[in-house]
């Protein structure tokens, strides 16, 4: 009798034994298993998409946040009342974690409706192919102001930015060019900023057009020639000076009664608005009116009033 319980102990001790190894052989696997499906799931997550034109500028919050301190305490303290972490916040809000392609004015409208700002009149100057030297101009001459000359435009100035589906929402590597897809976050932001540029301009407004430009000094494709002209208010701009430029050796493509121009011409004309065209106008004598404001031959410097 005592060796049947021994031997009945030792089977139960046996079966507990077996069970226990059994037991934790399952929690070995469970957790071998655990480890190689979320390695795998690490290793096929989705990818940054990949696009033709430069990522998003390194350090971009550093980059807008400084530029938006700088414009509203340095350059225009009237504006101090801006929220500059705000404006970035919103900034980011627009296309962070998002598709670069999907982007929309909706995105965008909480940072125009935070930076925006009064533009002064007979202020305003509008571009196209003149970037370098408008941009010289306004820099020597507090007369005019460009688009990048305001708040919204100062900053976003050269810098690229766009959003990814996948972590970290940011994609710095890439970013979609204009003809990989139009509704991407530079040109959603340079279309808004533009329209709301144009739609504050009142008094005399001027254009710096480039007269050595082959195809032409006007063109419909641009962005004054598709949205900043058709935003101008004829009730609340006077009149529109056209400041036909050419590079310095030449050569002279356009005049004011180029084919370009004539069609810009018509176009202000149909909506009502009074056109000055000056002619033949080249950069070494714009900057050397931008010196000698008093000088005689300085007829844009004198209409800046």
């Amino acid at each position: 009798m005592p060796l049947q319980q021994g031997s009945a102990r030792l089977r139960q001790r046996t079966v507990l034994l077996v069970g226990i190894a059994v037991l934790l052989a399952a929690l070995v696997l469970a957790v071998v298993l655990a480890s190689l499906l979320t390695h795998g799931r690490h290793e096929v997550g989705p990818k940054m998409l990949q696009w033709k034109d430069r990522g998003t500028t390194k350090n971009l919050q550093e980059v807008i946040l400084g530029r938006c301190y700088n414009y509203i305490t340095a350059q225009h303290p009237e504006l101090g009342d801006k929220d500059c972490l705000k404006i970035w916040e919103s900034l980011k809000d627009a296309f962070i974690y998002k598709n670069p392609c999907n982007i929309t004015p909706q995105d965008y409208q909480p940072l125009m409706e935070l930076a925006s700002h009064p533009i002064p009149c007979n202020k305003s100057l509008f571009w196209s192919k003149t970037g370098d030297l408008v941009h010289r101009y306004t820099k020597s001459n507090q007369n005019f102001l460009t688009l990048e000359d305001t708040l919204l435009g100062y900053m976003a100035d050269r810098i690229s930015w766009c959003g990814d589906p996948s972590a970290p929402g940011i994609n710095y590597e890439s970013c979609p060019k204009r003809n990989e897809c139009e509704s991407n976050p530079g040109s959603v932001f340079w279309k808004m900023a533009s329209k709301m540029f144009a739609e504050a301009a009142c008094g005399v407004v001027q254009v710096m057009l480039n007269g050595s430009v082959e195809a032409g000094a006007f063109r419909s494709s641009s962005i004054f020639g598709s949205i900043e002209i058709f935003n101008l208010d004829p009730d609340k701009v006077t009149e529109v000076h056209i400041w036909l430029m050419q590079n310095i050796g030449g050569p002279q493509s356009e005049s004011c009664s180029g084919q370009s121009i004539q069609r810009l011409i018509h176009i202000l004309e149909e909506r009502n608005f009074k056109i000055i065209c000056e002619d033949n106008y080249r950069p070494v004598q714009l900057l050397q009116c931008v010196h000698n404001p008093d000088h005689t031959d300085c007829r844009l410097c004198t209409n800046s009033s």
